[in-house]
């Protein structure tokens, strides 16, 4: 179902079996993917690609302007994949350099009320953004993240995979896989042990492993060089442990709450 008094551009895409409600706006060179809901007030602007079955709540705004002085009006993208669920008043920020990526929203996440993705951010898939999160420009979330009411990340951050963050954390670097992040200055608080059973079909032989590299990097107050070392002498080789290890490798060993300055 199609309003007619729904704002749509002659030249937007609109898939099989999408319903655009009243007063919605579709901006020219939208593709809208089949069975998505548009619903009243929502927004999607030039230089979004949607996938299929997404559903964008009212007052949200997917694909705006970035918010960014490089800009210089430029056209950009922003990509939704399959099985989104924007809700009201989120803000989705396109990317800064035409033909050059741009903000991109995997499959099966959930975006909560007025949360917001700056521009060239990656959200990898089955990410959840609670309420009036902040995620800014150039940010990567792994996939499976949670992240609480609140949160802030700034920019250039990066979140590895199954990553937990409690509401109200400043996240201003970079948080590698399994954990859990909380207080202010934010702290690690533990393996994300939980969903890594529940979800994530971890053994405990796994999540003890997760646990004992964390101990190394967060609890014996070496330098991250040092525990890096450690854990590939200590913890048996595993997908977890590699992807703990590529992931700290490649942010310079740069991490959020740290014990001690690399050496």
């Amino acid at each position: 179902m199609i309003s007619d008094k729904a704002h749509i551009d002659p030249s937007a895409k609109i898939g099989q079996g999408v319903t655009i409600h009243p007063f919605a706006f579709i901006d020219k060179d939208v593709e809208i993917g089949d069975g998505c809901v548009i619903m009243p007030f929502a927004s999607v602007v030039r230089g979004t690609r949607m996938g299929k079955n997404c559903k964008v709540y009212q007052g949200a705004i997917v694909g705006a302007d970035p918010q960014d002085f490089r800009w210089k009006g430029g056209f950009t993208y922003c990509y939704i994949g399959n099985n989104v669920t924007i809700r009201e008043n989120v803000i989705i920020n396109r990317g800064i350099n035409p033909g050059e990526g741009g903000t991109s929203i995997g499959d099966d996440s959930f975006l909560m009320a007025n949360s917001h993705v700056g521009h060239d951010s990656v959200l990898k898939g089955r990410t959840v953004l609670g309420n009036k999160v902040a995620v800014a420009g150039d940010c990567v979330i792994g996939e499976c993240c949670i992240l609480s009411s609140g949160v802030i990340v700034h920019e250039n951050s990066r979140i590895g995979d199954w990553v937990l963050i409690k509401g109200g954390c400043r996240i201003t670097g970079n948080v590698p896989p399994y954990c859990i992040m909380a207080h202010n200055p934010t702290s690690y608080f533990g393996v994300n042990a939980y969903l890594l059973r529940k979800e994530g079909k971890k053994s405990e032989e796994i999540i003890d492993d997760i646990a004992k590299c964390y101990r190394h990097v967060y609890q014996t107050g070496t330098s991250v060089f040092n525990a890096l070392k450690r854990i590939e002498a200590d913890v048996e080789e595993s997908p977890e442990r590699q992807n703990i290890i590529d992931f700290i490798r490649s942010v310079n060993l740069k991490l959020v709450a740290t014990p001690k300055d690399i050496e």
